[in-house]
């Protein structure tokens, strides 16, 4: 979860890891949903340029490429403070002293770029209303398990993932945070017929990062030179983000994410999930995948 870096300085305290509170059925930390109202009134602006995912799907990966996309390509002017404070995560509701994302948000000049996990259903009407753009990536499901459950492992603000098995069962039977995967893709994917959508897939920017750069550029009304395109899909490599104190989260403190555990930056590859599952645990999977995306037109690789 987000954080300042100028609450670096509280690295004595501790926090509770958050229980789950239900949003109309759906899981969600349970600050987000005691909350819920002041969230669902979130007011957007025209300009708004909404950044979309599951979590653990690419998000801080699309941010950073926006972002340079928006200054040109210069990282010296997209990386001037930590990417949480360039992109407010609107749902992120924080015990005090920790400051409000919302309230940040509410206070930034226009336009404005604002990060969600939230599915399509539970999105602030506001956003509809005014018709912004959102670019949502979406990532295969074994992978995003794997990376999510590791998120849980070293992030003490979310619920307790268990161990491996325990927290794959929550995952297929979408009992952990922000709900059910296929749920959460589906319905974006059906809602980009209706609004002004960009679906990625995290594969797809792993296999050819120039190709889905382009793609986002042409989205946002602006043409990418070779020369500034070649500069993002360097800076956005990810051993080169991993190394990014702006972009890989070190500048939270340590009780709240610690990177000793499990980075929050881990590994950005398609394919580890067969380090995590067995064969049961895949065949399961694949059939709840079948179950749920039947006649969506939703593929997803697990390799690549």
């Amino acid at each position: 979860m987000a954080l300042d870096s100028k609450l670096k300085d509280l690295e004595s305290m501790t926090i509770k890891r958050s229980e789950i509170g239900l949003v109309q059925g759906v899981p969600l930390v349970k600050d987000m949903a005691d909350n819920w109202n002041v969230i669902w009134n979130f007011q957007a602006r025209p300009d708004d340029l909404v950044i979309c995912t599951y979590p653990k799907a690419g998000t801080t990966w699309i941010q950073e490429i926006v972002n340079l996309i928006q200054h040109g390509g210069d990282p010296e002017k997209s990386d001037q403070v930590p990417i949480t404070t360039r992109m407010p995560f609107i749902e992120l509701i924080l015990p005090k002293p920790f400051p409000s994302d919302l309230k940040k948000a509410e206070a930034m000049p226009s336009p404005r770029t604002l990060k969600f996990h939230l599915p399509v259903q539970l999105m602030p009407p506001s956003f509809w209303e005014k018709n912004c753009k959102i670019i949502y990536v979406a990532r295969n499901a074994k992978d995003n398990a794997v990376s999510y459950f590791h998120f849980h492992r070293m992030n003490q603000g979310m619920p307790e993932p268990g161990n491996w098995d325990q927290f794959l069962e929550d995952f297929l039977d979408s009992k952990v945070a922000w709900g059910s995967w296929f749920d959460h893709v589906r319905g974006w994917w059906e809602a980009k017929d209706r609004h002004p959508i960009l679906y990625l897939f995290y594969e797809d920017m792993k296999e050819d990062p120039a190709r889905e750069i382009q793609k986002v550029a042409h989205f946002l009304g602006t043409e990418l030179s070779e020369a500034v395109l070649t500069r993002i899909v360097q800076h956005t490599m990810f051993e080169n983000m991993k190394g990014n104190p702006m972009v890989n989260y070190s500048t939270i403190p340590s009780f709240v994410m610690d990177h000793t555990i499990s980075p929050f930056m881990r590994k950005g590859t398609v394919g580890d999930w067969k380090n995590h599952f067995t064969v049961a645990q895949s065949e399961q999977l694949d059939e709840v995948y079948a179950r749920e995306l039947e006649g969506s037109g939703l593929t997803f690789r697990t390799n690549l």
